[in-house]
């Protein structure tokens, strides 16, 4: 079976596996998904979650946001981690929005990455949650399972997510992600993963390898 069956194989499973799948982040605007990602980077969904229940609240719009004191912000959101960098990014990220796009997110990868904040796992959940684009989210449950399964050999998000546009169909990409940190959760988790229970284990590289070894 080669790269690409593999590939297909693994969407099929994953899609039956976990049928409905979206991103765990709680959002009801476009603003709110990427002020909600930025701040999840190494911080849990459910901490960012908990914390955006009244921040989102306090501040309605991206002009709230821009005209936040930024000691106030940081306490806002003082739980999360590098709270103080993010605050700083999240002013500086509204102020722009509002300068350049009318306070609108805008949907283009280019005019995201100008965002401060906002790096490619950003904005490829922005664009495939927000504006239903082919998109990549290469998170830490992403790297590990493409790796794992053999999908790709780097070690970069920016290449991994090169590689898995190259094998996974556009309209796929996104959901695939997702079910990714879904299975990474449950079952192909970072240490110990459960490899005998998984149910894309035969198409897996690591448990091939490992049972070759036995």
């Amino acid at each position: 079976m080669n790269k690409k069956e593999r590939t297909e194989k693994i969407i099929e499973t994953l899609k039956s596996l976990y049928p409905n799948v979206k991103c765990s982040l709680n959002y009801e605007t476009p603003l709110q998904m990427l002020i909600a990602t930025q701040m999840s980077a190494q911080c849990t969904d459910a901490r960012v979650n908990i914390v955006t229940e009244t921040l989102f609240k306090k501040y309605p719009d991206a002009e709230s946001f821009a005209c936040a004191n930024y000691d106030e912000l940081c306490e806002d959101i003082r739980s999360i981690g590098f709270f103080r960098n993010k605050a700083k990014n999240i002013i500086l990220c509204c102020r722009r929005l509002i300068e350049h796009y009318g306070g609108e997110v805008p949907d283009t990868m280019e005019e995201l990455l100008t965002l401060p904040g906002t790096g490619r796992k950003t904005a490829n959940l922005v664009l495939g949650d927000i504006f239903h684009k082919p998109a990549v989210v290469v998170d830490t449950h992403c790297m590990r399972l493409s790796r794992r399964t053999g999908l790709t050999k780097q070690e970069t998000p920016e290449k991994i997510e090169a590689d898995l546009k190259k094998l996974v169909p556009p309209e796929e990409q996104l959901g695939l992600c997702h079910r990714f940190v879904s299975h990474g959760r449950l079952v192909c988790t970072a240490r110990s993963p459960k490899c005998e229970i998984c149910e894309i284990n035969e198409f897996c590289k690591t448990y091939s390898t490992q049972k070759k070894g036995k």
